[in-house]
């Protein structure tokens, strides 16, 4: 099970601090949405040359142009790099093709799919990586819990990550699904302490 951390909502220096402070319990370093909208794709260059052995993830929520984006974010060092699950297939496709000839991932982001038929053909598409996503304007009602796994119970092939208002006292009920991957984001770069939470939510995992 990986811990990644989501890094968003947050100045650039704010993001390799971040990293830095937390790198012994983060497998994965996202730099989200925001973020690469804010300081471009060369924080991803960035981020990827500060710390080489990290899987980094560049959320680049792509939904068109799939090829394109996804040559962008591998070419600036993304190990993966995120497309919307409502996306057309071809988008999809293409950017699996991209990932498979440059040895990277697609992790698609499942956030507003909610039927089981889609999951369906997003798997048939060869997608291996999904992201259970409760957003943040979602969150503002509940953050993600064990029920969102339902949407996946017919789907044991596919690596799940989990993202969504997670903190280390709903952790429990997420760790019981057995998620391949756990994103945080909030609960620890908004902590008093971010490498001791870190640690803490690392210690759980096991």
């Amino acid at each position: 099970m990986y811990l990644q951390l989501a890094l968003d909502r947050l100045t650039k220096e704010q993001c390799f601090e971040l990293t830095e402070l937390t790198e012994r319990s983060v497998d994965i370093v996202e730099l989200g949405t925001g973020v690469i909208k804010q300081y471009g794709i060369s924080i991803v260059r960035e981020m990827k040359q500060a710390f080489p052995e990290k899987i980094i993830l560049a959320d680049m929520k792509t939904c068109d142009a799939g090829k394109h984006e996804a040559v962008q974010a591998f070419e600036a060092g993304a190990d993966i790099t995120t497309v919307m699950g409502f996306s057309a297939d071809q988008t999809i496709l293409d950017m699996l093709e991209v990932a498979s000839q440059n040895g990277k991932r697609i992790m698609v982001d499942l956030l507003g799919v909610t039927d089981k038929k889609r999951i369906q053909e997003i798997s048939e598409l060869k997608a291996d990586l999904v992201s259970l996503h409760y957003g943040k304007d979602m969150q503002q009602k509940s953050a993600v819990n064990g029920d969102a796994f339902k949407l996946l119970e017919d789907f044991k092939q596919l690596q799940v990550s989990v993202a969504g208002g997670i903190t280390v006292e709903s952790l429990p009920s997420i760790i019981e699904k057995q998620p391949d991957i756990i994103i945080v984001g909030s609960a620890i770069t908004k902590a008093a302490d971010p490498q001791k939470t870190a640690a803490e939510i690392k210690e759980l995992m096991y």
